[in-house]
């Protein structure tokens, strides 16, 4: 079996369960040492063993991601451990509730910010300087279809994930002479936890699985992927074009 990550070093966030574990765990199977963040142990565990089964490896790191000195401390690890980072994939979200803005307590609005937001420009600030001592550094960025339309009830979700494809954007343009690609992947509706939180009605089995949106997440992750500032959107199998009207 081929196995095009040999030898890199991947970190993967909201690694425990749905698309971060699928992805997760595709990518060992494509030979990379899988650095995985979640907050809970036993998921991380249950993944470590999956993978080990798989013929791979993993290291799994417990961390909060509103624990931001714990992301800066992270940065320092992977430097003094490996020296380098191949691969992130940055998965974790929160999905908060959904209600009327005006009815959305701040708690709720400031989680869900501080994890899919602030957690990930924390997470550029401290693994930047080690995918940039990769000879082929990859960072994909999940986001979601509620970015782009204003959809009743879901506002800090939407707003949030807007806020982290701009950011991508943002770190595509500035890597853009850089050996580090920068992408985003919409996975679409996904037969995963999240998705049966927002939609209790729905029939999960007429949803794609985390597995196969996880080999398309670690196509991106590939060193011969070359493209930057790309959007996948999954659903559609096709890239979407950020460039707006002319």
């Amino acid at each position: 079996m081929s196995k095009p990550l040999s030898d890199r070093i991947a970190l993967v966030t909201g690694a425990s369960r749905g698309i971060g574990h699928a992805t997760a765990l595709a990518l060992a199977k494509a030979g990379a040492h899988v650095v995985a963040i979640a907050r809970t142990e036993g998921g991380l565990q249950e993944l470590y063993d999956e993978i080990v089964k798989a013929g791979g490896s993993a290291t799994g790191v417990p961390l909060d991601l509103k624990d931001y000195d714990a992301i800066d401390r992270l940065g320092l690890t992977l430097n003094e451990r490996y020296g380098r980072l191949d691969v992130l994939v940055a998965n974790a979200g929160l999905l908060g509730a959904l209600s009327p803005m005006s009815h959305v307590e701040p708690k709720v609005f400031e989680d869900v910010m501080a994890v899919n937001v602030t957690a990930n420009y924390r997470l550029i600030r401290s693994l930047d300087p080690l995918l940039q001592k990769s000879d082929a550094g990859r960072a994909v960025f999940l986001t979601s279809g509620a970015a782009w339309t204003p959809m009743a009830y879901w506002g800090p979700y939407s707003v949030s994930k807007a806020a982290v494809e701009l950011m991508a954007r943002i770190y595509a343009a500035e890597t853009a002479t850089t050996k580090l690609r920068v992408n985003v992947f919409n996975p679409g509706p996904i037969r995963t936890r999240m998705r049966a939180t927002a939609m209790p009605g729905e029939d999960p089995m007429t949803l794609d699985t985390p597995e196969n949106a996880a080999q398309k997440i670690v196509d991106l992750c590939l060193p011969g992927y070359a493209e930057t500032g790309t959007l996948y959107n999954y659903r559609v199998k096709k890239f979407l074009s950020w460039t707006p009207p002319g």
